[in-house]
């Protein structure tokens, strides 16, 4: 890795925690250098655009998504066992990763109901969640290891959620039972779905 794409990186290091605490919105080329100790005109040559900087951190954040909640989970055997190694990973995910939560979520609230490239590369990435959750539900359905007549897009939209509401609950509301409720509905999810 390059010198260039050491300091790129590091910058979205810094960003993606600016999105995870601040908001996407917040993510603009003067605060960001400002947090990251450059210039403005250092960080504009590296993203050109706030639209710019913030669809790298979309982007960034995708690809760890990927690589820690995803691909490992992918690994497990088909069924419950999967299920259950996306649902820790994605713990961890929300919990360690990011001092203030997804920075996905933070997007989805940001950017609902405004229009343009980001919000687009956004729902893209969301969308390929969900048909990621159906493609492990049939994938556990067709292996024998989940009920024949499960509908594998009610699971993803039951297991997505889950995650939703332990944001809601956790992040904003700081309950101390966010955790333990979380837990109790996933079990409840996987028992309804195994044979």
């Amino acid at each position: 890795m390059g010198k260039g794409d050491e300091t790129k990186r590091s910058i979205l290091d810094q960003a993606l925690r600016m999105a995870s605490t601040q908001g996407l919105q917040h993510v603009t080329i003067g605060l960001l250098a400002g947090a990251a100790g450059l210039s403005k005109s250092g960080l504009f040559a590296h993203f050109r655009s706030k639209e710019q900087l913030q669809l790298a951190v979309l982007r960034e954040a995708s690809d760890r998504f990927v690589n820690k909640v995803i691909a490992p989970a992918l690994r497990e055997a088909r069924g419950a066992p999967r299920l259950r190694a996306l649902f820790e990973n994605w713990m961890r995910w929300d919990t360690v990763e990011f001092p203030g939560g997804c920075p996905f979520q933070a997007a989805a609230n940001e950017l609902d109901d405004q229009p343009g490239p980001v919000r687009d590369y956004l729902v893209e990435t969301q969308g390929d969640l969900v048909d990621t959750l159906t493609t492990v539900a049939q994938a556990g359905v067709e292996a024998g290891r989940l009920r024949a007549d499960l509908e594998p897009r009610q699971l993803a939209f039951d297991f997505l959620g889950i995650f939703l509401a332990y944001h809601y609950m956790f992040r904003l509301l700081r309950a101390a039972d966010a955790t333990s409720l979380t837990r109790a509905s996933f079990e409840a999810l996987l028992a309804r779905a195994v044979v």
